[in-house]
């Protein structure tokens, strides 16, 4: 059974080390989303990428602790989306935040759950940004944020750019450029360009697995990183979508205390 509607979609941009008492912050969130009956919860991890602060954040071969960046996506209503954003402002140290439009198809095998489901849809309409984000005056948290830009890079792992792989290439501009987040995400499967379908099954490991490089910021920044793109990427996809940014700063707080 096919349900069609819009939600919000949150992701919320961390690193795997982050801590909220005893637990780790990206678990705990899912877990938190889990308890209050949120619609769809992933964690994904990252190989490579920025944190808030502009610190590269990479797994290493001989590190005891490995630091690397985790994006928690969450979707559903934008009324259950704004209440759960109180437990990403008690749970996230430091971190960024991003809020989209998402249009939703979901599949239901029984007609109860499919009415449930259908409860938290709004009916598709006319196009417009931010039009299904929760709402400023009944969530005041979202008047800090600020409108930006989620960039994504489609490219092959096996790309270069001057020696050094082309992922890792424009992790570090974004570093240069002092873009707010990056993050690099390895797929299991994939293709591109030439369509033949990369896969990492274990007896046939591929050295050109599909990478996802996703950046945020306001729009100035992220249209300056399009110069290197043009350059370094040579066969690719890049995807620009308009999201509104929530920026955590606890340790500040902390600080100015």
């Amino acid at each position: 059974m096919k349900l069609e509607g819009e939600q919000t979609l949150l992701r919320v941009w961390l690193r795997n080390t982050d801590k909220h008492g005893w637990s780790a912050a990206s678990d705990l969130l899912v877990e938190r989303a889990k308890r209050r009956d949120l619609a769809g919860a992933t964690m994904l991890r990252g190989i490579l990428g920025l944190d808030s602060t502009g610190s590269l954040l990479e797994g290493g071969r001989w590190a005891l602790v490995e630091h690397v960046p985790v994006i928690v996506e969450f979707v559903d209503h934008p009324r259950r989306i704004g209440a759960f954003l109180s437990d990403v402002a008690e749970v996230v140290p430091e971190g960024l935040a991003t809020l989209e439009r998402a249009h939703v198809l979901l599949y239901r095998h029984h007609r109860a759950a499919a009415d449930r489901a259908a409860i938290r849809l709004d009916l598709p309409g006319p196009i417009t940004p931010f039009s299904t984000l929760p709402s400023p005056e009944e969530f005041p948290v979202m008047k800090m944020s600020e409108e930006g830009q989620l960039l994504r890079v489609f490219i092959g792992e096996s790309d270069t750019w001057q020696g050094q792989p082309l992922y890792r290439a424009i992790v570090l501009k974004a570093k240069e450029l002092g873009l707010a987040g990056a993050t690099v995400l390895r797929g299991p499967m994939g293709f591109g360009a030439n369509s033949r379908v990369h896969t990492a099954r274990l007896l046939e490991l591929s050295t050109d697995l599909p990478v996802v490089i996703e950046l945020v910021d306001g729009a100035a920044r992220i249209q300056s990183l399009l110069p290197f793109l043009d350059q370094a990427v040579g066969e690719g996809l890049i995807t620009i979508e308009a999201v509104r940014v929530l920026r955590y700063r606890h340790n500040d707080a902390k600080g100015r205390a």
